[in-house]
């Protein structure tokens, strides 16, 4: 061997202090202790949801807005309806964001269904009272809010 010492010997002293860093590191933080079932005070706090806020405050049943706007769902819709066809109806009760048809993979054509945004609740509100029940292309169509608030915050808890 050479006389640098590059042997055995040497390359288990460099290992110690490295085995021993990692040994520290893990006895360190075997007091530490994440997850649940363990002591959060932080959380026990008020109802146990001290860290979360609300969306928006608890107000009875209606719509909801979406990040967007307000979305309506349309169901009924004719299989060859066009998205200009759907537009031009709604659009006689305000400014249509925008619709969204979606069509079947493998036969090309219209689901039955779309969604319809407008940027105003009240003109959401007049395509409602306006069209629904209303035909489309020879079909009846139904519409309904696409985002509807609950009735309570304990109410999703039976499901």
């Amino acid at each position: 061997m050479s006389d640098r010492g590059d042997g055995p010997e040497q390359m288990e002293e460099e290992q110690e202090p490295q085995q021993q860093r990692i040994r520290s590191t893990i006895v360190a933080g075997a007091g530490k202790k994440k997850g649940r079932g363990f002591h959060e005070p932080e959380r026990e706090e008020g109802d146990g949801n001290a860290r979360y806020e609300a969306l928006e405050p608890a107000g009875g049943n209606g719509p909801a807005k979406s990040v967007e706007g307000w979305v309506l769902f349309v169901t009924g819709l004719h299989e060859e309806a066009q998205e200009e066809d759907v537009a031009e109806a709604f659009a006689e009760y305000g400014d249509v964001k925008n619709v969204y048809l979606n069509l079947d993979r493998q036969t090309g054509y219209v689901k039955g269904y779309a969604l319809i945004e407008y940027a105003v609740e009240k003109e959401a509100r007049e395509a409602i009272k306006g069209l629904d029940g209303t035909e489309l292309l020879g079909q009846t169509i139904h519409i309904n809010w696409a985002f509807v608030r609950g009735t309570s915050k304990g109410s999703r808890r039976g499901r």
